[in-house]
């Protein structure tokens, strides 16, 4: 009968490889929640800026649907997160107002509830309107009224500070949470032709 007998190096090294791999197997298992943590992020941050698309464009169709006050909906303060529209905007007139209200109400995601809470908009959703270049019908000028639309919202993590004006410093201290698009509604003058 052959009798195996090991030594007690051996029987000590099977023991410490044992606990390098559940190390280097620790130290896998944080790698991948570190990736799904800043996958979630990154997905939060793909979210929130589809729905700023969404919300400027509604704005820019808005204003392209009514050029002839669209100076109206110029503002010097952001519509949407700390304004003082109404959530039912059903009372104010059809126009350039009543629009602003729906847009607001749309920054603010009213129109998505969880438990009374309003869960659809942006985070810190925001948004401006503001005159580029007045219209100018007279002879010889001829220029179109050019405005700016821009949303802007809170990012979960700090990027570069937009150069977009936008809500500047209503996100805290560090403006680099802030993100901004922006869109250009061009209305023609049409006296000229």
């Amino acid at each position: 009968m052959l009798s195996v007998h090991a030594s007690a190096s051996t029987r000590g090294s099977s023991l410490v490889e044992i606990m390098v791999t559940l190390v280097i197997l620790a130290f896998g298992l944080l790698g991948v929640a570190g990736l799904q943590t800043k996958v979630g992020v990154a997905e939060m941050e793909s979210y929130q800026r589809a729905q700023a698309l969404l919300a400027l464009s509604q704005m820019t169709e808005r204003m392209s649907a009514n050029t002839a006050n669209a100076a109206s909906y110029v503002s010097n303060t952001p519509v949407g997160t700390g304004d003082a529209q109404p959530t039912d905007c059903s009372g104010i007139a059809p126009g350039a107002n009543r629009d602003l209200c729906e847009w607001s109400n749309t920054l603010k995601g009213t129109t998505e509830t969880l438990s009374g809470a309003s869960t659809g908009g942006l985070s810190g959703g925001r948004g401006c309107v503001t005159q580029v270049q007045a219209p100018n019908p007279a002879l010889g000028v001829c220029s179109a009224g050019i405005y700016q639309v821009s949303v802007a919202w809170q990012g979960m993590a700090p990027t570069a500070t937009p150069v977009l004006a936008c809500a500047t410093g209503q996100y805290g201290a560090n403006d680099a949470y802030r993100r901004v698009i922006a869109a250009t509604v061009y209305v023609p003058t049409t006296s000229c032709y």
